[in-house]
């Protein structure tokens, strides 16, 4: 962990410095604000196109660093003071780069490359726009360090990504979702068999996914998904838990929970069909895996499921699928119709946050008790002092 702490150290310093060096090379060199309401105008899709590329354009991946500061959040020494810097502080600093990206690079496009539409546009910087900006208006050197940049600071993301995903599968053993070889660890308790499952796994999803953009909207979409229990569990604590001392108290939980609960649904819906339905197969397939593991005895630790707190699981799963066959954003890649559409454009979107807060509502009634609750938090800890035995902490 020491030696990640300090690779991911430096390779997050590259990862902001390269950006921002180029938003003030491209802002002094070459900036037209005319740029803005070039080609077919500003915002020429509509609301509809801007809700889009929130989860379909990178936009919410972009800012999903502070995962890894959960995931890791057990190496941590003062919880109460690291997780909070950790999970803010990623998101405020990566939302105003990437603005200032966004700007500053529709800005820096020479007037020559701007065609009649930002579609014939972006088809000339489809591969490395910011290098090809930098080639166009001669700053040869910026196009060289953002080529290095594009292996660089993947690499970095990777090597994260990576660390935390044998982390999670660990854990996941720990509590008997998955088989015991994942708890194999080396002398030094970093999780072997987790890593090598992360490297496989992480070749094979290229296969289906071709293109940087359909992987990026099923990891984001996946990853929504996965945020969406956050507010469900921050409720029912707050119901059955209200006073419990905590690292970190969320003021106005109360309003803040239940319109998180929905953020994370309509960015779901906004993914569109050709998304959620190969979601919904990686759903499956988990619970598959899960299933196996218990019918070949894989692992031995009892699972605890109170399926009456979970019986609202279902059909919200099964809800949104629903709604998004039916809305207005099942279409093709091309923006074609794909589906019925019965769920007119901004009906779709109402529709999600009533059925959201129905879901919310009704897993937080019908959470376990207190009691329960207990429970699991002592079960829990018993497994987290035998993480840490097995996998030292570096302080």
């Amino acid at each position: 962990m020491r030696a990640l702490a300090n690779t991911n150290s430096a390779a997050t310093w590259w990862k902001i410095g390269i950006p921002v060096l180029t938003i003030f090379i491209l802002a002094i060199f070459n900036f037209h604000g005319s740029n803005f309401t070039a080609a077919n105008g500003f915002a020429p899709t509509g609301l509809k196109g801007i809700i889009s590329a929130i989860p379909n354009a990178g936009i919410v991946f972009a800012l999903l660093g502070f995962e890894q500061a959960d995931q890791l959040a057990g190496e941590s020494v003062n919880p109460k003071r690291d997780i909070p810097r950790a999970v803010i502080g990623s998101v405020l600093i990566g939302l105003v780069i990437y603005l200032a990206l966004q700007i500053v690079f529709i800005a820096a496009i020479p007037k020559h490359d701007i065609m009649h539409t930002w579609s014939a546009t972006a088809t000339q910087f489809a591969t490395g726009p910011f290098a090809l900006i930098a080639t166009s208006i001669g700053l040869g050197w910026l196009a060289v360090v953002l080529y290095v940049d594009a292996v660089i600071s993947p690499a970095g993301t990777g090597l994260i990504y990576f660390t935390a995903t044998s982390r999670v599968s660990y854990g996941l053993s720990k509590n008997g979702y998955f088989p015991r070889i994942f708890e194999a660890t080396t002398k030094n308790g970093a999780p072997w068999f987790g890593l090598i499952i992360a490297w496989v796994f992480g070749c094979i999803c290229f296969l289906p996914f071709p293109s940087w953009q359909q992987l990026v909207g099923l990891i984001t979409s996946a990853s929504v998904l996965m945020y969406a229990g956050a507010p469900l569990a921050l409720g029912a604590f707050r119901k059955r838990l209200p006073n419990l001392e905590r690292p970190y108290r969320m003021p106005a939980a109360v309003i803040l929970s239940p319109l998180a609960f929905i953020v994370a649904d309509e960015i779901i819906l906004w993914s569109g069909w050709t998304v959620v339905w190969k979601l919904g197969l990686a759903i499956v397939l988990g619970y598959i895996i899960i299933v196996l593991n218990r019918v070949f005895r894989l692992n031995s630790t009892p699972v605890h499921f109170n399926w009456k707190a979970a019986y609202w699981l279902f059909p919200y799963l099964i809800g949104m699928g629903v709604i998004v066959y039916l809305s207005d954003f099942n279409e093709t890649a091309s923006g074609a119709p794909h589906g019925p559409q019965l769920i007119p454009f901004g009906w779709d979107i109402l529709v999600t946050a009533i059925w959201s807060l129905i879901i919310y509502y009704w897993a937080v009634n019908t959470s376990q008790t207190t009691e329960q609750i207990e429970a699991a938090a002592e079960e829990t800890q018993a497994i987290a002092e035998d993480v840490e035995t097995a996998i030292p902490s570096v302080g």
